[in-house]
């Protein structure tokens, strides 16, 4: 059944409302609404379905045996990555409310086949590590913002549009990147260098450019960690070296390419200063970290969206399952959890904007929001998928359904751009060396003191863990936690109906709440919740 994906959720729908200039929004509206249609189509949803079912082959050579070292995709997911580029999911940089449009528009669109989400984050993200380098800024910038998708493999000044991945993870070092081994050798006083080593993490390895970092050897008592530019095909046409050795047999994510690669004498561009790479960057995982927690939201609105549709129009033990009170409080569960991570991810997005204007505030909320969005929401997701697949009983566990590939792909964004415990940590340095951030994170959630006791409460008990820094590192998982449930609490307080606000207070800050989904205090308004989240009327 055809539907918009976008009008149909009104977690979502409210916060572009809230967070967009008003001048902005009819166009917006208007944007999104294609958008959402579109993913709600049964063509779109077929193409997704066959992208998945096809994942991507690797040719490494052609048929005289010479290296190409190329990825072939199903034509449906080239159908879904054109789109993706088309609806300026690329392009948030080039507009004003650039972040929140582009959010919303990755939210609808990761709901048709999350794997196609890869390297239109990748390529947003790329914005922020290039600027670092203003000459290349100006050479990259244009191509990857265009909202032209072109899948050829040409020089990129050749190109309409351009796809950019990255290239951190090495086998030795995993997370910790200041572990790379990967060299690199300058070739000219012109910040052009040559890499040797192996990536064995290398995302979106279809695309025209990647950054990668790698060890550039001292000079001028410089040295170490270091982020290069490097072009998938140089400017005379010639193929860089860009050894594809495998692509990695992922749970899930099956449409997307994901690769190990080889570097022996790859031609590269420095960007940044030479042993400042994990800083320039960091730009770039900053703004995927993003995309993972909305990644997250959207995966679980989908499969909310199909749990509470079936449950309307299902009929079991004499009437409506969404009529009976057990299977009532479960959906409300599951709603409050998806509109609290869509509330959440969207706000973080706003302040993207913000801080690309100047508000110095709200680029220190961030600080603070993003890791803590990133490791609360995508920790939310699998339990969230797994639980509203159960709701289609059996047929919930079968593919035709949809929902064995919502929960495949539910891990992942937990898992992608630093683990759980790498966000944990991320959170306890900003707290002990960014005392900015924690001031601007109290004022955001103070500005909702007041409006609901449990709330209060719940800033009162994280002010006293905060005080309380000792042995900080083993709870900090612990503190996290605490830091993004006040976090929605307090968005929630402040922006959705009463009866979602009440609700999340008293399970989640309020301690009224069992440890499995379905054990909402049962005095709650819970049939508006539900009404709420229900994605056709």
């Amino acid at each position: 059944m055809d539907y918009d994906v976008f009008t149909a959720d009104r977690a979502l729908a409210e916060a572009v409302d809230r967070h967009l200039d008003p001048a902005l929004l009819d166009e917006a509206r208007s944007d999104l609404s294609g958008l959402g249609r579109s993913a709600g189509s049964a063509q779109v949803q077929e193409w997704g379905r066959l992208a998945n079912e096809n994942p991507p082959k690797l040719h490494t050579h052609d048929r005289y045996g010479n290296r190409i070292d190329e990825v072939e995709f199903h034509p449906s997911w080239h159908r879904l990555l054109g789109k993706g580029v088309s609806a300026g999911l690329t392009a948030a940089w080039t507009r004003p409310g650039g972040q929140v449009r582009r959010a919303a528009g990755f939210v609808l669109w990761s709901q048709v086949e999350a794997g196609n989400g890869c390297p239109l984050s990748m390529t947003h993200a790329a914005v922020p590590a290039l600027r670092t380098d203003p000459a290349l800024a100006a050479e990259w910038e244009p191509r990857l913002t265009s909202m032209v998708y072109d899948q050829d493999l040409r020089p990129a000044d050749r190109k309409a549009g351009a796809l950019f991945g990255m290239a951190m993870t090495e086998k030795q070092g995993g997370s910790d990147v200041r572990a790379n081994t990967t060299a690199a050798r300058p070739l000219a006083e012109d910040g052009t260098y040559e890499l040797t080593g192996h990536k064995w993490f290398c995302s979106a390895p279809m695309s025209d450019g990647f950054l990668v970092l790698a060890q550039a050897a001292p000079s001028e008592g410089e040295g170490g960690p270091t982020c290069f530019l490097v072009p998938r095909v140089l400017a005379d046409g010639t193929r860089n070296v860009f050894r594809l050795q495998r692509l990695k047999d992922k749970l899930g994510n099956r449409s997307n390419a994901s690769a190990e690669v080889e570097f022996d004498g790859t031609w590269a561009r420095r960007v940044g200063e030479e042993g400042r790479g994990v800083r320039t960057i960091i730009e770039m995982v900053a703004a995927t970290r993003v995309d993972c927690a909305l990644g997250a939201a959207a995966l679980m609105r989908q499969a909310v969206a199909q749990a509470i549709h079936h449950c309307t129009y299902r009929e079991a033990f004499g009437g409506r399952l969404v009529d009976k009170p057990l299977m009532r409080n479960v959906l409300a569960d599951l709603a409050l959890e998806s509109e609290a991570a869509t509330t959440l991810a969207m706000r973080v997005a706003a302040a993207c904007d913000a801080a690309e204007a100047g508000d110095e505030n709200e680029r220190s909320f961030l600080r603070l929001a993003v890791p803590t969005a990133k490791y609360w929401v995508t920790k939310r997701c699998t339990p969230t998928v797994a639980e509203a697949s159960e709701c289609l009983g059996g047929n919930g566990y079968v593919e035709d359904s949809g929902m064995p590939r919502l929960l495949r792909e539910s891990p992942l964004n937990s898992v992608w751009e630093g683990a759980g415990n790498v966000q944990a940590l991320d959170v306890l340095r900003a707290l002990q060396r960014e005392p900015g951030a924690l001031d601007a994170y109290l004022r955001e959630v103070g500005r909702a003191r007041g409006a609901d006791h449990r709330l209060d409460g719940a800033i009162k008990g994280l002010l006293t863990e905060l005080a309380d820094l000792n042995g900080i590192e083993a709870r900090a998982r612990r503190l996290v936690e605490r830091l993004a449930l006040v976090l929605q609490g307090a968005l929630l307080v402040r922006y959705a109906p009463p009866a979602v606000a009440d609700a999340f207070c008293a399970s989640r800050l309020g301690g009224d709440w069992g440890t499995a989904f379905g054990t909402l205090p049962h005095t709650l308004d819970l049939a508006s919740v539900v009404a709420r989240a229900r994605p056709v009327s």
